[in-house]
């Protein structure tokens, strides 16, 4: 109950996000969203086709994990 009777920050003591364009932290990747799918994508075409050559099961296993990944992302997005 204590947590409850504590006082919050005056208004003037919370600082607004800097507007659009004036944000230049290096951390942060810009306009590298492409590429990083289609270096994913090719990750999982180079680790399938090398599990091909150990065990058909394994790639049946992970493409239907793929796929299945894929189906939940899209599913836990749109609701």
């Amino acid at each position: 109950m204590k947590f409850l009777a504590q006082e919050l920050p005056s208004p003037r003591a919370i600082q607004e996000a800097p507007a659009n364009g004036t944000n230049k932290d290096p951390l942060i990747a810009r306009n590298l969203q492409k590429e990083q799918y289609v270096g994913i994508i090719g990750l999982a075409i180079a680790l399938i086709a090398a599990v091909r050559f150990l065990s058909r099961r394994v790639e049946y296993a992970i493409i239907f994990t793929i796929i299945l990944s894929a189906i939940l992302i899209v599913f836990f997005l749109l609701v």
